[in-house]
Parts: C-alpha cells; structure tokens; sequence
C-alpha cells in the first residue's frame, strides 16, 4: 500500500469532520433535533405544519454552500471530485444507500456522528454495520473482481 502525497489533507479532513461535529452540536442545543439528513428529508415528505421552512432552508443551503465556496475560493483550490464509476453504478449506490438508511433507521451522518455523541447503542451498531459493508464492498470490489 502506498500513500498519495499529493492528495492527502489531513488538515483539510480535520477541520471538516471539526466543523461537521460542531454543526450536528450547535444543532441539537439549538433546535433539540437531531443533524441526520434522511430524517430532515423524510420530514419533507409527510411534512408537519410549519415544519417544513427549516428543512428546505436546511438542504438549499447544503446545495448552495459548493457553489458558493467555488466562487468565493481561489480556482487552484477548488477540484472537482473524481468518481471512477459510472452513472448506472452511481445511481445503483443511491439505491441501495437509500435503501440501507431506510432499514437502519438513519443515514450515516445520523447515527455516526449524532447517535455515536449521544452515546446510543442503536447508532453504534448502525455505524460498525455501516464501516464494515463499507471495508467489505471496497475488499470485493478492488480484490475480487
């Protein structure tokens, strides 16, 4: 195994997973609600009166914000994502993800970083189902096939 020197960022992951953390808390005092993303869209489809404002506000901003980091950030610091799979293969793993966060009660951000922090038995084995499909569909996928 080696190392890609040129595009590791621990700095960079850091300060998103510090800055994600605080979000999901500042979240959860303020609001009492809990930063998953399948909740805040499955709240949007059976909405509840005057329920719905935040959680539109809530996924425009998350659309918005790459756009508006594009403009704001010098060109040579903006890349583009690299995605080594095609479209049916994308759209398969929505599905599927999709698909996982409807049968696990929660998506990823719900139950790793909000359930983990709130010490919750139900997120900690959703997160290692999570983390171990995960290690187990790269194995297979870079090793197997």
């Amino acid at each position: 195994m080696t190392i890609d020197w040129n595009h590791f960022t621990p700095w960079l992951s850091l300060s998103g997973g510090l800055l994600l953390g605080v979000s999901a808390a500042m979240f959860i005092l303020v609001n009492g609600r809990v930063l998953g993303i399948s909740g805040i869209v499955g709240g949007l489809l059976v909405p509840k009166k005057g329920d719905a404002g935040w959680r539109i506000a809530f996924l425009l901003g998350m659309a918005v914000s790459p756009l508006i980091f594009r403009m704001l950030m010098p060109p040579d610091m903006v890349h583009a994502p690299r995605i080594d799979a095609g479209y049916v293969s994308v759209i398969v793993a929505g599905l599927l993800v999709g698909l996982g966060t409807r049968y696990g009660s929660g998506c990823t951000s719900g139950h790793g970083v909000c359930g983990l922090s709130r010490m919750s038995p139900r997120s900690l084995l959703a997160t290692i189902t999570f983390m171990a499909f995960g290690f187990l569909t790269v194995f297979v996928l870079r090793h197997l096939f």
